[in-house]
């Protein structure tokens, strides 16, 4: 049977009062063939986040509705492990003051996290620079430095995506500290090889599992995965929340020195719109910058100055190297010809994507193609 997360936002609302509804849902959950597996409670921001096994989100509604009239602001289905991963539990927590009365057991247990994702710069193409058994090593090197630190500051695993880490904290300032010490890590590392660099980057942002997205912490993985594309290789792109927490938890100044880099709320807004608009654009030919400009509704100068300030490249470099990065992916699928590439990720001409693939990658792609097609990656 699926299972429901849904959200509740509140006012003036406290821990026993979501106690209290949680032990209603679980009187008449039968009927709507229902099970409440467990809640989590926010009272600083007045939100709950119910975990429910059901037949539909209507059903998880109707439940609700019945029970106390606290009907959910939004519902996403979820996979448990997913939940257990980002949360830690997928069940409610036992107190051994309150077993015998559940009902009294009234926990303030936010779900509010803090969100790390982690990538490994032009991964795909280390095994065809420095062959497989190289890359392999350093592939292992990162996964090592990386658990080791997310062990040291309680960040919780979620997913290993190949050639980085998508991560939770309960608490901003480990987080923080924790990319700190990978990107310290990796950068002793490097002082110390002759061969080929580790570039980390990371980015660190703050949210709630439900929250306009169908992903459980869709719109906090999307904005790390965004920040860690800002430049600066060996760096930490955190958000403006995580600033903040940062402060409140450490009673004292974001002061990192030089690894970290923080977005304000409007760097934010302007990034998330260029990956918006690049997303749906980024392999039409005939997508200029004007029209970027323009959907911004910002002349083209006002538009080149305020991607440069957060970039540090104008918008014409930054659209061509969203498509490069796509054409690797589209060479991995090995499904396609390198002309078929070039046109698919909006370059006007196959000889120019080469010559900007080769500049970008230091490696042509027929030849990247060809490695591929030798390893049998996929």
């Amino acid at each position: 049977m699926p299972i429901y997360m849904d959200r509740h936002d509140f006012s003036g609302v406290t821990a026993k009062d979501v106690a209290a509804a949680h032990q209603e849902d679980l009187k008449i959950q039968e009927k709507y063939g229902c099970r409440g597996l467990t809640y989590w409670f926010d009272e600083e921001r007045q939100m709950a986040f119910c975990l429910v096994e059901g037949p539909d989100k209507e059903s998880v509604r109707k439940m609700h509705d019945e029970a106390h009239g606290l009907v959910p602001f939004e519902i996403i289905e979820v996979e448990s492990h997913i939940v257990k991963a980002f949360l830690g539990r997928i069940e409610d927590p036992q107190s051994s003051e309150t077993a015998t009365d559940s009902a009294l057991f009234a926990f303030d247990d936010p779900a509010f996290r803090t969100i790390m994702a982690t990538a490994l710069s032009d991964a795909a193409l280390l095994p065809s620079k420095i062959g497989q058994d190289e890359a392999q090593r350093l592939f292992c090197l990162q996964n090592e430095i990386i658990r080791n630190a997310l062990l040291k500051y309680d960040g919780k695993e979620v997913r290993h995506t190949g050639h980085g880490f998508l991560a939770s904290f309960m608490s901003a300032s480990k987080a923080v500290l924790c990319a700190v010490e990978i990107q310290e890590t990796l950068r002793k590392h490097n002082s110390n090889t002759a061969t080929e660099k580790l570039e980390v980057e990371i980015g660190l942002s703050a949210g709630t599992p439900v929250n306009g997205s169908s992903d459980l912490f869709g719109q906090a993985i999307q904005l790390a995965n965004r920040l860690c594309k800002v430049p600066g290789a060996g760096h930490v792109v955190a958000s403006a929340t995580v600033r903040d927490l940062f402060r409140q938890e450490e009673e004292g100044s974001f002061n990192q020195g030089h690894l970290v880099r923080t977005l304000n709320l409007p760097e934010e807004r302007f990034l998330n719109q260029l990956y918006d608009i690049t997303e749906t654009a980024w392999n039409e030919t005939g997508f200029t910058i004007p029209d970027f400009a323009k959907a911004f509704g910002l002349s083209k100068s006002q538009f080149y100055r305020k991607t440069v300030s957060l970039l540090g490249y104008s918008p014409n470099d930054f659209v061509k190297e969203y498509r490069l990065t796509k054409a690797v992916e589209i060479i991995e699928s090995q499904e396609s010809s390198i002309s078929e590439v070039a046109y698919h990720s909006g370059f006007t001409s196959p000889s120019y994507f080469s010559k900007c693939f080769q500049k970008r990658f230091n490696i042509l792609p027929s030849i990247y193609a060809t490695a591929v097609a030798a390893s049998g990656q996929v």
